[in-house]
């Protein structure tokens, strides 16, 4: 199988890297044609000023008649895979794979429409900017062949959003870079019995966007200020300022945040961890995605709380003594799920063993390959 991956998708994200590792380690041939327009970018609705936004988007448009004379004459390969964010992409390439009788897969991995405007609020619905971007996203999915995105849920919540077909939509998770991010108990310790504190340790990080319910955590916090729990922040992001507010409003002198850590420090931290955090969002996007850190996380096997929802129930539940599934945006069950490992000697530390050969790359590979086959009829 000859996959031409092609556009302007995002490699500093984890999901198109493990993807298209995934793809390589199953033996596919993967050809890459790329233009890197977000280099320094590490969140998109982040960008501000008017002189940064305009050359930004010089730059992805100007990208575009280099990109389709390559896709032109590439040698014809068995699929075109277009990558997150693609929804301009998709529209420069549909004419093009048409012409020439390529298919056209999208891993569209997460809606713009879905994430400006209904989860992180960042336009108002029903404006006019809303109204168009909806139009424009649900005109890129219907070009596609394929379109596939992270669970099954999401994938049944952007059927739903577009009004497209049933079981149109497809799924492949997004797994983890295991690297970095795997069981080791060499490099694993116990913080309450090893480190300087008897103390539990919580670990959060991740941008701060409403999808992850940070206020949650800061409330959890306020209602165990005087018991023997640390909790731990590591991140920034759109909420940052009202994090800020919060925290304000009383010191919390067991809550320790850094907005920044280096991507390969995040498997110390998750090991130095007793439990770490998913998210605890409200919104519906919140029920209907995996977010990377619980992949990892899940990879190093370690204890999780996270909100309950149809999508993490795709992958765990609360049947395991190391994965508490909690209501969204409830900071007393969060603080009762901590207490509850706090009263334990030791919280279990390497956890769900059934899952290590699903999150790594060469895993994703197969799922995607196996989805390519059957919805494609394309051959290994």
């Amino acid at each position: 199988m000859h996959i031409l991956c092609w556009g302007t998708y995002d490699t500093g994200k984890p999901r198109a890297r493990i993807l298209l590792d995934g793809l390589r380690s199953t033996g596919v041939e993967v050809e890459e044609c790329r233009a890197d327009i977000w280099r320094g970018v590490t969140d998109k609705s982040q960008i501000r000023g008017f002189r940064h936004r305009l050359c930004l988007g010089l730059r992805w448009l100007f990208s575009y008649p280099r990109l389709a004379w390559q896709l032109g004459r590439a040698a014809r390969p068995d699929v075109v895979l277009i990558g997150f964010p693609g929804i301009l992409d998709i529209l420069v390439a549909a004419p093009i794979c048409k012409l020439r009788g390529i298919p056209l897969v999208w891993d569209m991995f997460m809606s713009l429409y879905d994430t400006v405007v209904e989860d992180r609020q960042l336009v108002r619905r029903g404006g006019l900017i809303a109204r168009l971007l909806h139009a424009l996203e649900g005109f890129a999915l219907r070009r596609a062949d394929l379109v596939f995105l992270d669970t099954q849920t999401h994938a049944r919540r952007i059927e739903t959003l577009f009004k497209l077909d049933p079981g149109s939509v497809a799924a492949i998770w997004v797994g983890a870079e295991t690297e970095y991010f795997h069981t080791d108990p060499a490099e694993t310790t116990d913080t309450r019995t090893a480190g300087t504190t008897s103390d539990l340790c919580v670990l959060f990080y991740g941008q701060f966007i409403p999808l992850h319910g940070i206020e949650t955590i800061v409330h959890a916090a306020r209602l165990t200020r005087d018991e023997p729990i640390e909790w731990q922040l590591i991140g920034n992001g759109q909420e940052t300022d009202r994090i800020k507010a919060l925290l304000a409003e009383q010191a919390l002198p067991k809550l320790h945040w850094d907005a920044w850590v280096d991507y390969r420090q995040l498997p110390h931290c998750i090991a130095a961890a007793d439990v770490c955090l998913g998210i605890f969002g409200t919104s519906e996007k919140a029920a209907s995605v995996i977010p990377n850190k619980v992949f990892q996380i899940v990879a190093m096997g370690r204890q999780l709380i996270t909100r309950d929802s149809p999508a993490i129930r795709e992958m765990l539940d609360n049947t395991s003594p190391c994965v508490q599934l909690i209501p969204a945006a409830s900071p007393t069950a969060l603080a009762n799920a901590v207490r509850a490992l706090a009263r334990q000697d030791r919280p279990p530390m390497h956890c769900h063993a059934a899952l290590q050969g699903k999150l790594g790359a060469a895993a994703i590979g197969r799922q995607c390959t196996t989805l390519l086959k059957s919805h494609l009829g394309l051959e290994s």
